[in-house]
């Protein structure tokens, strides 16, 4: 059965990720404002790009004391989607000197996200200027995500001798084998773990798929507007359309977009 479960939860996750890409795909052109530099070239924007998702850098620079916390969290996911990564490629050749590399690292990688994810829960309810922006939501996603991993660490580390490892247990999920024995904390955590991957993409925690559209369609996006080019039609269209918001200072009431944007904020947004 946790077979099964998992590989369900892994096609809904793929399923739920394909469903946002597209969505980021379609939404409207955005209108850069020239407030960013764009790097030269592919290997410009890497330079730019690989920091940032790795060590992020824009955390660190305007929001210290969240980035000592928000870094751990996702330095530790890091490592554990690379341990899980050579558990797989270890049940599926063999090479067993990779647990030397995976142990460790999965390990640490467990230690980072539980340390970090209780900072990041703990500063959420605590902060009050944070706690301004916190929802139910954040501080579920946050629990879900630490009693999945916390379960899934004790179902490894508390599992008698005669149980399966994790390659033994990896490769029986790669083969389909739900006859495979399975330890119930290990089993609670893994079924835990594959509905949170099933979930993420529903959530506002699937930005890391939005990364990709904020730098190369927002930030970097050089496209020029040509006069009387598609671009330019496509930028008179979107300005005609009529925003709902109902957020007081946008007053939208029908207007559309160029009315909104050219209404002067200072002497309030009346027709």
């Amino acid at each position: 059965m946790v077979c099964y479960i998992v590989w369900l939860a892994g096609l809904v996750a793929l399923a739920g990720c394909l469903v946002r890409i597209r969505m980021y795909a379609r939404t409207p052109l955005h209108l850069r404002w020239e407030i960013y530099p764009v790097p030269e070239g592919h290997a410009g924007q890497a330079r730019a790009m690989v920091p940032e998702i790795l060590f992020l850098l824009g955390l660190y620079h305007y929001n210290r004391p969240l980035w000592r916390r928000s870094f751990p969290f996702h330095l530790g996911l890091y490592c554990l989607l690379g341990a899980g990564a050579l558990v797989c490629v270890t049940a599926v050749t063999g090479a067993n000197l990779l647990r030397y590399v995976y142990v460790p690292i999965g390990a640490g990688g467990a230690v980072l996200v539980l340390g970090g994810g209780t900072g990041l829960l703990l500063r959420r309810l605590t902060d009050p200027k944070l706690r301004a922006y916190t929802t139910a939501g954040d501080i579920f996603n946050l629990a879900f995500f630490l009693v999945s991993v916390g379960l899934l660490a004790a179902g490894f580390c508390f599992r008698r001798v005669a149980d399966p490892g994790a390659v033994p247990f990896v490769s029986s999920l790669l083969r389909f084998d739900a006859t495979a024995p399975v330890p119930p904390l290990l089993a609670a955590g893994t079924v835990l773990a594959a509905l949170f991957a099933a979930y993420i993409p529903m959530t506002h925690m699937s930005h890391f798929i939005a990364k990709y559209f904020t730098y190369h369609r927002v930030r970097w996006d050089e496209r020029a507007a040509a006069v009387g080019g598609t671009l330019e039609r496509r930028m008179a269209e979107y300005l005609m359309y009529r925003p709902t918001w109902s957020a007081p200072h946008m007053a939208a009431d029908g207007r559309t977009w160029a009315e909104v944007a050219t209404a002067n904020p200072a002497k309030g947004a009346a027709k």
